[in-house]
């Protein structure tokens, strides 16, 4: 890429998490290709006010309006304009101020905005998956009807991605999503019974945030995955299979029809589909480690336990049917997780709490964006009340 194009102007909602952090660590290391125009945060103002003052962008949006003061304070003696609440992170969404959208909010949070920035012609680059688990129908048929590309950065969708480049024209036969299985593959619900917080937060190959160590734990993040996979290569659930590879050296595969089988493969760093999504169609050259073939690794493959790991089993009786399950799935799973984290919840209580709730919001086959807000909320309100605070 020569020096003489326009730099690609990002927004990152979402720039504290681990997503934003390593993204802003991509734009800092290619000063000429990337600038950061706005950053987003929920809560955390320090890191906010820190990034804000590297980096400079136009604006920047804290999304709790407690904080607000202290960030226009911090700020006072730069060009940086400074919003507060959920509706600014909306408004700031549809600005015309930037070319590329990193949804890197955790959550059902994400949703709205990147609906705005999809309305607003934006390239996506998602790496929320809960949009998609959410309301991937209305979200991918918006892409569509706004022609905007949206670019997956969470690695097993990047790798898919990078396989289906210059393969338009094939039809997938299935996709292989690879999942690490966490820090208990293998274990049984004895064991698993008295998992507590600190144990479940180390991840054995990646450094991520709490929430979506958590959901790689009971291996929800996988089933998510498999639900956001169904929206952004328009697959049918039976094309989507999971296989446990605990090294997370290939990332996903894509067989096609003729059972050629393309795999994604590096070692586990999520700065490279951060990079991807971010330079594409472009690769740029990075200093990241690389997988050394010369030293002998051996890559291994096994069936998933759902047995044990039953939160993988529900998401994917909800990608089977479809309609508002995977909504409520995703609400439910969010409140568990919370729970949990704050060792309010056992770590198998996450299920049971999930299938309650799965069983209780009534269903709807083909919800509209307000019925989706509607069971997000429902189904909230109902698995919170299931938690002894």
């Amino acid at each position: 890429m020569s020096t003489t194009q326009p730099k690609k102007r990002i927004a990152i909602f979402g720039s504290t998490g681990s997503i934003g952090t390593q993204a802003l660590d991509v734009i800092a290391a290619n000063p000429n290709l990337f600038s950061a125009e706005v950053l987003t945060a929920q809560s955390n103002d320090e890191l906010l006010v820190k990034q804000a003052r590297k980096f400079n962008p136009n604006i920047v949006v804290i999304g709790d309006e407690k904080r607000y003061a202290r960030v226009k304070e911090a700020l006072a003696n730069t060009d940086v304009k400074v919003f507060t609440g959920e509706k600014a992170l909306e408004e700031v969404a549809a600005m015309d101020c930037y070319d590329l959208m990193l949804a890197a909010i955790v959550g059902f949070a994400g949703l709205k905005p990147t609906l705005k920035a999809i309305e607003a012609k934006k390239i996506i680059a998602l790496a929320n998956k809960e949009t998609l688990v959410v309301a991937g129908d209305i979200v991918m048929q918006k892409a569509v009807e706004n022609r905007v590309p949206v670019i997956p950065v969470d690695s097993e969708h990047a790798a898919i991605f990078q396989c289906l480049v210059g393969e338009t024209r094939n039809p997938i036969e299935k996709i292989i999503l690879t999942a690490s299985g966490g820090p208990f593959f293998g274990k049984k619900p004895n064991f698993l019974v008295n998992v507590k917080r600190d144990h479940a937060l180390q991840h054995p190959n990646w450094a991520m945030g709490a929430k979506i160590t958590i959901d790689s734990a009971t291996l929800m993040n996988k089933g998510l995955e498999m639900i956001e996979a169904k929206w952004l290569f328009n697959l049918r659930p039976e094309q989507i299979q999971v296989v446990v590879h605990p090294q997370s050296i290939i990332h996903s595969m894509v067989q096609f029809e003729d059972g050629s089988i393309k795999a994604q493969m590096g070692l586990p760093d999520m700065k490279l589909p951060i990079q991807y999504a971010m330079a594409f169609p472009q690769r740029i050259a990075n200093n990241f480690p690389r997988y050394d073939f010369r030293k002998p690794n051996t890559l291994t493959f096994d069936e998933p336990d759902t047995k044990t790991f039953r939160n993988l089993a529900l998401a994917t009786d909800a990608l089977h049917k479809g309609g508002n399950l995977p909504c409520v799935l995703n609400a439910a799973n969010e409140i568990a997780v919370f729970a949990f984290l704050h060792n309010r919840l056992g770590f198998l209580d996450m299920t049971d709490l999930i299938e309650k709730t799965m069983n209780k919001i009534p269903f709807i086959e083909k919800p509209s964006l307000q019925e989706y807000f509607d069971s997000d909320a429902e189904a909230r309100s109902f698995a919170a009340s299931l938690i002894h605070m």
